[in-house]
């Protein structure tokens, strides 16, 4: 097939089941990890400010951090001046797997661009970028 998208969705398929597979021995599931990248740069994040980085669904981000919560990865607590919010960080588990888990989602990365040479993954990676920016215009 042709269409842009529709080869974007397959590229995703392809990069979530390559880091499902290195991910399932180290605790966490592909969904989580644009999680776990961003309370791994700034822990103590609310529900919302999850929600602006990294772009899901409101009822998505919900399930994903119950889940979270269940396999022991974060946890909530309440938020010192707002009632209504909770604040979500990562707990002891989560925070000693960081390594691990960026090196199974570079290769699983680098497993996608097999064959390629430099020059091309590097302009490849850059019209990507071109192509999400042009999808945030309204």
């Amino acid at each position: 097939m042709e269409s842009a998208a529709y080869l974007a969705g397959q590229l995703a398929k392809g990069f979530s089941r390559s880091l499902q597979q290195r991910a399932a021995g180290l605790g966490f599931s592909p969904g989580q990890f644009p999680v776990l990248l961003e309370l791994w740069a700034e822990d103590g994040l609310t529900q919302k400010q999850l929600l602006e980085r990294v772009d899901i669904e409101q009822a998505t981000m919900a399930n994903t951090l119950s889940r979270m919560a269940r396999d022991g990865l974060v946890e909530r607590r309440a938020h010192p001046s707002d009632k209504r919010a909770q604040l979500v960080f990562l707990t002891e588990k989560a925070t000693a797997m960081k390594g691990d888990a960026v090196r199974a989602a570079m290769q699983a990365d680098q497993d996608l661009f097999d064959g390629f040479r430099s020059f091309e993954r590097q302009l490849l990676l850059e019209y990507m970028r071109r192509i999400i920016e042009n999808a945030k215009r309204p």
